[in-house]
Protein backbone atom coordinates (compact mmCIF):
# COMPACT_ATOMS: atom_id res chain seq x y z
CA UNK A 1 0.00 0.00 0.00
CA UNK A 2 1.41 3.16 -0.88
CA UNK A 3 1.61 5.25 2.50
CA UNK A 4 -0.55 8.66 2.56
CA UNK A 5 1.32 11.30 4.13
CA UNK A 6 0.31 15.17 5.17
CA UNK A 7 1.35 18.12 3.02
CA UNK A 8 2.60 20.77 5.16
CA UNK A 9 0.84 19.28 8.54
CA UNK A 10 -2.17 18.44 7.01
CA UNK A 11 -4.14 15.52 5.26
CA UNK A 12 -5.81 16.31 2.52
CA UNK A 13 -8.93 14.29 0.67
CA UNK A 14 -8.42 12.19 -1.90
CA UNK A 15 -8.27 13.21 -5.81
CA UNK A 16 -11.45 11.39 -7.39
CA UNK A 17 -11.63 11.01 -11.21
CA UNK A 18 -14.77 10.48 -11.75
CA UNK A 19 -18.36 12.40 -9.95
CA UNK A 20 -20.80 9.22 -10.32
CA UNK A 21 -19.93 5.60 -10.89
CA UNK A 22 -22.85 4.45 -13.37
CA UNK A 23 -26.12 2.62 -11.97
CA UNK A 24 -23.27 1.21 -8.97
CA UNK A 25 -22.44 4.42 -6.71
CA UNK A 26 -24.86 7.74 -7.88
CA UNK A 27 -23.86 11.25 -8.01
CA UNK A 28 -26.09 11.61 -4.62
CA UNK A 29 -24.64 9.06 -2.63
CA UNK A 30 -21.10 10.43 -3.91
CA UNK A 31 -22.23 13.80 -2.62
CA UNK A 32 -22.98 12.83 0.72
CA UNK A 33 -20.10 10.22 1.49
CA UNK A 34 -17.08 11.91 -0.77
CA UNK A 35 -18.38 15.10 0.08
CA UNK A 36 -19.50 15.38 3.34
CA UNK A 37 -18.36 12.19 5.62
CA UNK A 38 -15.32 11.91 3.86
CA UNK A 39 -14.64 15.45 4.21
CA UNK A 40 -15.88 16.23 8.14
CA UNK A 41 -13.48 13.35 8.83
CA UNK A 42 -10.04 14.91 7.26
CA UNK A 43 -11.29 18.31 8.79
CA UNK A 44 -11.78 16.21 11.71
CA UNK A 45 -8.19 14.70 11.63
CA UNK A 46 -6.31 17.98 10.68
CA UNK A 47 -7.79 20.00 13.82
CA UNK A 48 -6.56 16.37 16.03
CA UNK A 49 -2.97 16.06 14.76
CA UNK A 50 -1.18 19.69 16.05
CA UNK A 51 0.13 18.28 19.78
CA UNK A 52 -0.55 14.50 19.36
CA UNK A 53 2.82 13.78 18.61
CA UNK A 54 2.02 11.84 15.22
CA UNK A 55 2.20 15.32 12.91
CA UNK A 56 4.19 14.46 10.07
CA UNK A 57 3.62 10.71 10.19
CA UNK A 58 2.26 8.88 7.52
CA UNK A 59 -1.51 8.38 8.12
CA UNK A 60 -1.12 4.14 8.49
CA UNK A 61 0.74 5.10 11.19
CA UNK A 62 -1.60 7.49 12.52
CA UNK A 63 -3.94 5.11 12.53
CA UNK A 64 -1.74 2.14 14.09
CA UNK A 65 -0.54 4.21 17.22
CA UNK A 66 -3.86 7.19 17.67
CA UNK A 67 -6.74 6.06 20.32
CA UNK A 68 -10.01 7.29 20.54
CA UNK A 69 -11.87 10.16 18.34
CA UNK A 70 -7.48 10.72 16.88
CA UNK A 71 -8.03 6.71 15.92
CA UNK A 72 -11.65 7.25 14.68
CA UNK A 73 -11.09 10.12 12.53
CA UNK A 74 -7.55 8.32 10.91
CA UNK A 75 -8.83 5.67 10.56
CA UNK A 76 -11.89 6.65 8.33
CA UNK A 77 -9.48 9.01 6.23
CA UNK A 78 -7.86 6.11 5.59
CA UNK A 79 -10.44 3.53 4.73
CA UNK A 80 -11.95 6.12 3.05
CA UNK A 81 -9.38 6.64 1.17
CA UNK A 82 -8.49 3.41 0.14
CA UNK A 83 -12.38 3.03 -1.15
CA UNK A 84 -12.49 5.81 -3.34
CA UNK A 85 -9.39 5.20 -5.02
CA UNK A 86 -9.84 1.50 -6.16
CA UNK A 87 -12.97 2.18 -8.47
CA UNK A 88 -13.08 4.02 -11.64
CA UNK A 89 -15.83 3.98 -14.38
CA UNK A 90 -13.50 2.23 -16.80
CA UNK A 91 -11.94 -0.56 -14.64
CA UNK A 92 -9.00 -2.41 -15.42
CA UNK A 93 -9.85 -6.52 -15.33
CA UNK A 94 -8.02 -8.54 -12.78
CA UNK A 95 -4.81 -9.58 -14.01
CA UNK A 96 -4.15 -13.70 -14.35
CA UNK A 97 -1.05 -13.10 -11.54
CA UNK A 98 -4.27 -11.74 -9.07
CA UNK A 99 -6.24 -14.61 -9.90
CA UNK A 100 -3.99 -17.41 -9.38
CA UNK A 101 -2.94 -15.54 -5.95
CA UNK A 102 -7.33 -15.60 -5.29
CA UNK A 103 -7.50 -19.48 -6.39
CA UNK A 104 -4.40 -19.83 -4.49
CA UNK A 105 -5.75 -18.85 -0.70
CA UNK A 106 -9.76 -19.35 -1.94
CA UNK A 107 -9.92 -21.96 -4.63
CA UNK A 108 -11.76 -20.07 -7.30
CA UNK A 109 -12.12 -16.11 -7.61
CA UNK A 110 -16.09 -17.17 -7.86
CA UNK A 111 -15.18 -18.09 -4.06
CA UNK A 112 -13.14 -15.15 -3.02
CA UNK A 113 -16.07 -13.39 -4.15
CA UNK A 114 -19.29 -14.95 -2.67
CA UNK A 115 -16.72 -15.34 0.97
CA UNK A 116 -16.29 -11.31 0.96
CA UNK A 117 -19.62 -10.63 0.06
CA UNK A 118 -20.40 -12.72 2.75
CA UNK A 119 -18.46 -11.53 5.41
CA UNK A 120 -19.70 -7.82 4.40
CA UNK A 121 -23.30 -9.30 4.57
CA UNK A 122 -23.05 -10.58 7.71
CA UNK A 123 -20.80 -7.97 9.65
CA UNK A 124 -23.36 -6.32 12.53
CA UNK A 125 -23.88 -2.96 12.52
CA UNK A 126 -20.79 -0.90 10.46
CA UNK A 127 -18.04 -1.09 9.06
CA UNK A 128 -15.50 -2.65 6.58
CA UNK A 129 -15.22 -5.92 4.74
CA UNK A 130 -11.16 -6.07 3.78
CA UNK A 131 -9.03 -8.21 1.56
CA UNK A 132 -5.83 -7.94 2.73
CA UNK A 133 -2.17 -9.80 2.19
CA UNK A 134 -0.28 -11.00 5.28
CA UNK A 135 3.36 -10.46 6.13
CA UNK A 136 3.86 -13.77 3.98
CA UNK A 137 1.92 -12.68 1.02
CA UNK A 138 -1.20 -14.93 1.95
CA UNK A 139 -4.65 -13.02 1.27
CA UNK A 140 -7.03 -13.34 3.88
CA UNK A 141 -10.70 -11.82 4.04
CA UNK A 142 -11.23 -9.53 7.62
CA UNK A 143 -14.14 -7.75 8.84
CA UNK A 144 -13.50 -4.40 10.50
CA UNK A 145 -15.61 -2.54 12.92
CA UNK A 146 -16.44 1.33 12.57
CA UNK A 147 -12.87 2.82 12.15
CA UNK A 148 -11.10 -0.23 12.37
CA UNK A 149 -8.04 -1.31 9.49
CA UNK A 150 -5.95 -4.27 8.63
CA UNK A 151 -3.31 -2.25 9.58
CA UNK A 152 -3.67 -2.53 12.94
CA UNK A 153 -3.12 -6.25 12.80
CA UNK A 154 -0.14 -6.54 10.64
CA UNK A 155 -1.79 -6.58 7.34
CA UNK A 156 -1.29 -4.90 4.31
CA UNK A 157 -5.00 -4.00 2.56
CA UNK A 158 -5.73 -3.98 -0.67
CA UNK A 159 -9.78 -4.21 -1.20
CA UNK A 160 -12.61 -3.04 0.64
CA UNK A 161 -16.08 -2.19 1.01
CA UNK A 162 -17.78 0.03 2.90
CA UNK A 163 -21.01 -1.54 4.76
CA UNK A 164 -21.57 1.93 6.62
CA UNK A 165 -25.18 2.84 5.52
CA UNK A 166 -23.84 5.99 4.33
CA UNK A 167 -22.66 4.12 1.88
CA UNK A 168 -25.30 2.67 0.34
CA UNK A 169 -28.43 3.46 1.57
CA UNK A 170 -29.62 6.48 -0.94
CA UNK A 171 -29.05 4.17 -3.71
CA UNK A 172 -30.11 0.82 -2.28
CA UNK A 173 -31.79 0.91 0.79
CA UNK A 174 -31.80 -1.43 2.84
CA UNK A 175 -30.16 -3.80 0.24
CA UNK A 176 -26.67 -4.36 1.35
CA UNK A 177 -26.26 -7.55 -0.60
CA UNK A 178 -27.20 -5.89 -3.76
CA UNK A 179 -24.78 -3.00 -2.92
CA UNK A 180 -21.96 -5.40 -2.17
CA UNK A 181 -22.67 -7.54 -5.23
CA UNK A 182 -22.95 -4.30 -7.56
CA UNK A 183 -19.27 -3.37 -6.38
CA UNK A 184 -17.73 -5.27 -8.72
CA UNK A 185 -18.74 -3.85 -11.43
CA UNK A 186 -16.33 -0.45 -10.84
CA UNK A 187 -13.53 -2.18 -9.26
CA UNK A 188 -9.58 -1.61 -10.82
CA UNK A 189 -8.21 -4.42 -10.15
CA UNK A 190 -5.11 -2.63 -11.11
CA UNK A 191 -5.07 -0.38 -8.33
CA UNK A 192 -5.92 -3.01 -6.07
CA UNK A 193 -3.21 -5.36 -7.41
CA UNK A 194 -0.45 -1.82 -7.14
CA UNK A 195 -0.93 -2.26 -3.55
CA UNK A 196 0.54 -5.51 -2.88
Amino acid sequence: MKEIMPIDGQFAMPALAYDELGTVISKETLSFHYGKHLKAYVDNLNKMLPGSGLEGTPLSEVVRKAEGGLFNNAGQVLNHTLYFEQFSNTPQPMSAQMAALLEKSFGSVETFKKEFEQKGVTLFGSGWVWLSADKDGKLVITQQKNAENPVTMGLNPLLTFDVWEHAYYLDYQNRRADHLAALWQIVDWQVVEGRL
